[in-house]
């Protein structure tokens, strides 16, 4: 009979070493946390986000600051530059009633005072709704930032001299006209129909929910 040595390990015993190894080594560490969700946003920091539809708002204030003002210093009033002949013409008319010359006719010495008070309640609620709508409702604060900063572009027109200056006229020949507009006013109406497509997208019983 061989001589048993000391210590060795028997046949038997190394099945249950070895599958013991390999679950030492099979061990994970802690889970990794996934990726943020970047859909809607919300990959991005709330604060960087909130300033980012602030700046987008004044960009569209500044825009319609500079073009109106070129406006005034080159274009005479009531003038025209045809830019697409029987469609795009480049004008400049003193609105004194609201958007796309609405109320332009009214007479009332309260007019003014009127106008100025549903432009800065409009802003006010603008604001204070994107405040406290989810930041990561991309295309909602779009809309609200688009229509907050042409409520502003006009508002500043309005405080400063009175009435708003309108440059952009689309018409067909000359047989059908709309109403002249600026870039405070065009970026009301982008800012409207996204609200309204939000509106649709999100009913109040998905509201929670944002879009993707």
């Amino acid at each position: 009979v061989a001589p048993v040595r000391l210590g060795a390990r028997r046949r038997g015993d190394e099945v249950p070493a070895l599958l013991a190894g390999a679950a030492r080594r099979r061990r994970v560490g802690p889970l990794r946390p996934l990726p943020a969700d970047t859909r809607g946003g919300r990959g991005v920091s709330p604060v960087r986000l909130r300033a980012l539809y602030l700046a987008l708002a004044a960009g569209v204030v500044l825009l319609d600051q500079a073009t109106k003002a070129m406006i005034r210093a080159w274009v005479p009033l009531h003038d025209r530059i045809v830019v697409i002949p029987g469609f795009f013409d480049v004008t400049h008319v003193q609105n004194t009633g609201a958007a796309f010359g609405l109320f332009a006719g009214a007479t009332s010495p309260y007019r003014p005072i009127l106008l100025n008070s549903v432009a800065f309640a409009v802003f006010v609620l603008v604001l204070v709704y994107a405040f406290k709508s989810p930041v990561h409702w991309k295309r909602l604060q779009l809309a609200l930032a688009g229509i907050l900063g042409g409520a502003v572009g006009n508002l500043i027109d309005r405080i400063g001299t009175g009435s708003v200056t309108d440059f952009l006229r689309l018409h067909a020949a000359d047989r059908w006209e709309w109403p002249s507009f600026n870039v405070a006013d065009s970026a009301i109406t982008v800012g409207v129909v996204l609200l309204a497509l939000d509106i649709l997208k999100n009913p109040a019983s998905e509201e929670t929910t944002p879009e993707s």
